[in-house]
């Protein structure tokens, strides 16, 4: 590469020893912006009209209005995990990569946690507070040990896994529920992979480990509070949303916790009305699971490494937005991947917890498809139960939980001009679906394990296993009517006369999750699932 050298800013301040692979590379000038680009905006304007890279923190707002001085712009970096400070779909109509540096900061939220465990076992901020009071109250503040306790982890991704190795340094045994961890992965840390249920009542510390999504907002409200094991602890560097903290404040405060350590919180800043505030026996801290100078430099040296392989290289593996394919085949190919999303999500509800193993097969025009449409797939298949999973990550994130992908091309059919089979492994358990496009545009779901049906893969759906006996359509019907939801497509399928059948009801618009009780009461009905294809 040769001529002028290629403009990066960093627009936030960070080590610039973080910042080496760029700084010392003479193919690149590096403008770092954070000193002066609210003093003298002209010239940061001036500098981003040049950039084809971006490297932001958390305190620049890359928007629509800042992506239009950067014409130039081929790639945003954030020196961290989460991108909310990035116009994502702004980028993305722009042909801007979003790469992030998701690792840098596991050891030090991993670290982190384990002193919140010790601070609120050891009751360390109760007993400070006392000493700098002028008391000597030891009696006070007698705490419990770590040895022989147990540890549950809600989620046992990157962090999780090291609180996992850390936690058995100490001595005790651990515990996880993780929908998408499988038991060989879980073997191989030494920890014990159990229901919710069970990890709540057998857990002497409860550490969540989670992202905040639709599925986990709310996840330990006052009914699982009341679960866990009287006279237990939580501890949360995960996300705030996750617990109920009014909820949580009151079993601190009526004895059934013997404490909480929270780095996040619903509200952040924490309200100054909050009741957390005022317990004892809770410690607080500011969102401090990257506040370490060795976390800071390790993600600005991860994003540096990404952004430098992305604009030299075209190296996009860790982009959240760019699919490994060109702009023209995407076009082309996006109703099949669309169609393998949606075949994920449902493949997502039907597969019981532990998923080990994924199979991707397909059929059509496009050879170079398969890899893509296996990711998109996989989209599906962990977007309700894992945050921030994407086209680029999706893979990644399925090998950290051990699950095998595995991608397989059939042989052209004359039935259909693109075919997708989706083939999910847990325990003893295949789940195996297939969907296709009618003329390259209309997708169908043509199969749900042995049962032969035709649906469109929209909206919301509705699976239902039945016995096959009279009147099991009309009853499902009167009772949508009666909850004022209206079936798109209803198409029954069964595989003997008088065995067992399986249904899938198109409905319009998005469903209670009130119906799958209700649909259940019905003597006719053996299993029902409700899924968001959207």
């Amino acid at each position: 590469m040769s001529g002028e050298p290629l403009t990066v800013v960093v627009s936030d301040r960070m080590a610039e020893s973080g910042l080496a692979p760029l700084i010392s590379d003479e193919r690149f000038r590096v403008e770092l912006a954070a000193d002066w680009k609210k003093e003298d905006p002209d010239r940061f304007r001036e500098v981003l009209s040049k950039a084809c890279g971006l490297i932001v923190r958390s305190s620049t707002q890359v928007d629509r209005d800042l992506l239009d001085l950067a014409p130039g712009l081929q790639v945003i970096g954030r020196a961290g995990v989460g991108v909310d400070n990035i116009d994502i779909e702004a980028a993305t109509e722009r042909g801007v990569a979003v790469l992030n540096a998701p690792s840098g900061n596991t050891v030090s939220a991993a670290e982190l946690t384990m002193a919140l465990i010790l601070a609120v076992a050891r009751r360390i901020a109760g007993a400070d507070r006392s000493v700098r009071g002028g008391r000597w109250d030891r009696s006070s503040f007698a705490g419990v040990e770590l040895r022989g306790k147990t540890l549950g982890l809600l989620g046992a991704g990157r962090i999780g896994s090291e609180v996992a190795r850390r936690a058995k340094a100490f001595g005790m045994s651990v515990l996880v529920h993780d929908p998408y961890l499988t038991e060989a992965r879980a073997d191989e840390l030494g920890i014990g992979l159990v229901d919710l249920p069970k990890l709540l009542s057998n857990s002497d510390i409860l550490s969540l480990h989670v992202p905040l999504t639709d599925q986990t907002r709310g996840l330990l409200g006052r009914e699982q509070l009341e679960a866990m094991k009287p006279g237990s602890f939580l501890v949360n560097v995960a996300r705030g949303g996750v617990v109920d903290e009014e909820a949580l404040a009151d079993a601190v405060e009526g004895g059934h916790l013997a404490g909480a350590a929270l780095d996040v919180y619903a509200q952040e800043p924490l309200a100054e009305g909050s009741r957390l505030r005022g317990l004892e026996k809770v410690v607080l801290t500011p969102h401090l699971g990257a506040a370490t100078a060795e976390a800071q430099e390790l993600v600005a040296l991860e994003i540096a490494g990404a952004v430098r392989s992305a604009i030299l290289d075209g190296d996009l593996s860790r982009a959240l937005n760019a699919p490994a394919i060109s702009g023209d085949a995407l076009r082309k190919l996006r109703p099949v991947f669309e169609l393998g999303r949606r075949l994920g999500r449902l493949a997502c509800a039907l597969t019981p917890g532990g998923l080990d193993a994924v199979e991707v097969n397909y059929a059509g025009a496009a050879s170079e498809a398969l890899r893509p449409l296996a990711s998109y797939v996989l989209v599906g298949l962990l977007e309700p139960i894992v945050g921030g999973v994407n086209f680029v990550n999706a893979t990644h994130l399925a090998e950290v939980r051990g699950i095998d992908v595995s991608t397989r091309t059939l042989a052209r059919r004359s039935d259909y001009s693109e075919f997708v089979e989706v083939i999910t492994h847990s325990g003893n358990t295949t789940v195996r679906l297939a969907g296709v496009l009618l003329g390259d545009q209309h997708p169908r779901i043509v199969r749900i394990d042995d049962y032969h049906v035709d649906v469109t893969p929209r909206g919301t759906l509705l699976v239902l296993r039945n016995r096959d006996v009279p009147g099991v359509i009309g009853k499902v019907g009167s009772l949508m009517g009666s909850m004022k939801l209206n079936i798109a497509e209803y198409h029954q399928a069964r595989l003997s006369e008088g065995g067992e059948a399986l249904a899938a009801v198109a409905v319009d618009g998005r469903v209670d999750s009130a119906l799958i009780g209700n649909v259940l009461e019905l003597p006719e009905i053996t299993g029902a699932w409700v899924i968001d294809l959207e």
